[in-house]
């Protein structure tokens, strides 16, 4: 059997172990152990040392546990309750306006954060029992929180885009600026999609009553609005627009960022010693997970590359007979196809690296296709048989139906995909903020 052959039965397996329930970190490891001793001999073994130090000694990965960090901070600063909160009052009184605050609140969340857990959670503990009582149905709640939610797949500061950046040779800054609108796109598609169902029928987001909103005043409404708010737009203007400017690295601004959400939350007195070493204990367990995974999934693309299965995969997509667009189409779908079953983190480091040469002999625009991607796997929060959000959502509100939650948030994946279909009808979408700022 020729290496590159050896390769392609290496990346089958690899699916077929990760599918089987196996960890992921060490299925990596394994299959990438034998099959390159076979491919490779014992120099496999310095390859993987290569590939994991290489990894710790990148600097840009250091803003992985500092964005998390700060994410956790705001999440237990209580500042996205009195966001929530002073929205409702705010807007109460509109039709479906429960779904345009968790929308609105998601959207601030998670330019604040990357973490899709915290977010699903949060929303669910905070709005999914107000809808509830309000009589908003059950599917669209569940839809809108889910989706919400996982806008920190996309909206900068992304973990997923910090990742994907030196996998298509693209800085993570200019990724960053090219998913801004991409993500408030998605955002206000969400938006439409729930003021207009509730405005046909009203029956599934109808206003909510005087006696629930009280006699707050319209300043009072303001007021609240004002300190719930600014405060964290501030922090993550700030954070964003050095790295979007040029002025910090990613890293540098995710520092920043970090120190300013830990001064707020003491301000606001809601930094107990008991939260700190729970935002402390929960950055490190996530940030050591999602490193092992990148430097075993690092590992295992690196045998798969020195194989040629690689060059061999490449090779065979250039040549089958589809122009480029349909090409692009059938890459993507393959993405939303694996994003159901399968984590972001394999597809990011095994699937993309195979169709992205691929992608730059047809044509197209690395980073264009970058943030493509990203929108694709976005959905695989939503779809089964996975759907992390379902099971966080569920998780919190025990009395929705898995049937409910999942078929809720299947309409929100429709809407996903028909925003993958401007992005690539209109790729001047994601290019023109970063051409305007380069």
């Amino acid at each position: 059997m020729s290496e590159p052959i050896l390769g392609l039965v290496s990346l089958g397996l690899l699916f077929v172990g990760i599918l089987a329930g196996y960890p992921m970190a060490f299925t990596f490891i394994f299959i990438g152990l034998v099959f390159g001793y076979f491919g490779m001999g014992e120099r496999v073994v310095n390859l993987l040392q290569f590939q994991f130090f290489a990894l710790m000694r990148n600097t840009t990965m250091a803003a992985i546990p500092l964005f998390l960090f700060m994410g956790f901070l705001l999440e237990r600063s209580g500042l996205m309750e009195r966001m929530f909160m002073a929205l409702r009052l705010l807007l109460g009184r509109v039709r479906g306006s429960l779904y345009l605050v968790v929308l609105i609140v998601a959207t601030v969340f998670a330019a604040a954060t990357g973490i899709v857990g915290a977010s699903v959670t949060v929303l669910g503990v905070m709005a999914a029992p107000i809808m509830t009582a309000s009589g908003y149905d059950t599917r669209m709640s569940a839809g809108a929180i889910g989706a919400g939610g996982t806008l920190g797949v996309l909206i900068p500061p992304s973990i997923l885009l910090i990742v994907l950046g030196p996998v298509v040779g693209v800085p993570v800054s200019d990724l960053f600026t090219a998913a801004i609108i991409p993500g408030l796109l998605l955002s206000v598609v969400y938006i439409l999609y729930t003021l207009i169902r509730s405005y046909l029928r009203p029956e599934l987001g109808p206003p909510v009553s005087f006696a629930e909103l009280g006699e707050t005043t319209l300043p009072e409404k303001l007021k609240e609005l004002m300190l719930g708010i600014v405060p964290v737009v501030g922090i993550i203007g700030a954070t964003l627009g050095a790295i979007v400017s040029g002025l910090a690295t990613p890293t540098d601004a995710a520092a920043c960022g970090a120190l300013a959400a830990l001064v707020l939350a003491l301000l606001y007195r809601k930094m107990t010693w008991e939260a700190f070493k729970y935002c402390v204990y929960n950055t490190i367990l996530l940030t050591a997970m999602i490193m092992f995974l990148l430097a075993s999934a690092n590992f295992f693309g690196a045998v798969f590359s020195r194989l040629g299965s690689a060059a061999l995969l490449t090779d065979f997509l250039s040549g089958l007979p589809f122009p480029p667009l349909a090409m692009l189409v059938i890459m993507l779908g393959i993405v939303f196809v694996l994003g159901a079953p399968l984590e972001w983190i394999p597809i990011i480091l095994v699937v993309v690296p195979i169709f992205l040469p691929t992608m730059v002999q047809l044509g197209f625009d690395p980073l264009w296709f970058a943030i493509l991607v990203a929108v694709t796997l976005q959905t695989s929060w939503l779809t089964p048989p996975m759907g992390l959000s379902a099971f966080f959502l569920k998780g919190v509100v025990p009395s929705w139906s898995m049937g409910d939650i999942y078929l809720g948030m299947m309409q929100f994946v429709v809407l996903q995909l028909f925003v993958v279909g401007l992005l690539i009808a209109f790729p001047q979408i994601i290019l023109w903020l970063p051409g305007v700022l380069n």
